[in-house]
C-alpha cells in the first residue's frame, strides 16, 4: 500500500505514478461530501466518485486501472473523509493489484 500525500485544502490535484501509470488525482470538497476524479495519461478513468472510508474508489476491472484507491481513517473511526482531515486523520491509499488479490 502506498499513501498519496494530500493537503487539508478543499480542492487539489496531485500527479503520481502508480504501478507505471501516470495518474492525476483531483480531490474536492462540496456540500455533498469529498469527491475524487482519476485520470491516467490524461484520460478520465472515474469522475465525481464520493470518498468513503475503507471503500474502494475505482472498483471495476473494465476501467483498466491497475490497482485501486481508498481512503483510510487513521484514527480507526468510521467517519467519511472531509478535506480538513486530509493532512493526518484521513489518508488516500493506493492498493496494488497484488494487494487486492490478497483480499
Amino acid at each position: 500500500m502506498q499513501i498519496i500525500p494530500l493537503q487539508a485544502i478543499p480542492n487539489q490535484a496531485v500527479t503520481v505514478t502508480l504501478n507505471e501509470q501516470v495518474c492525476q488525482i483531483n480531490v474536492y470538497q462540496t456540500v455533498g461530501g469529498l469527491f475524487v476524479d482519476l485520470y491516467v495519461s490524461d484520460v478520465l478513468i472515474i469522475g465525481g466518485v464520493i470518498a468513503q472510508t475503507n471503500n474502494r474508489i475505482v472498483r471495476s476491472a473494465y476501467l483498466d486501472f491497475q490497482g485501486d484507491l481508498a481512503f483510510v481513517d487513521n484514527e480507526d473511526g468510521d467517519e467519511d473523509p472531509v478535506y480538513t482531515g486530509l493532512d493526518g486523520r484521513f489518508s488516500l491509499a493506493y492498493l496494488t493489484p497484488e494487494e487486492l488479490a490478497e483480499g
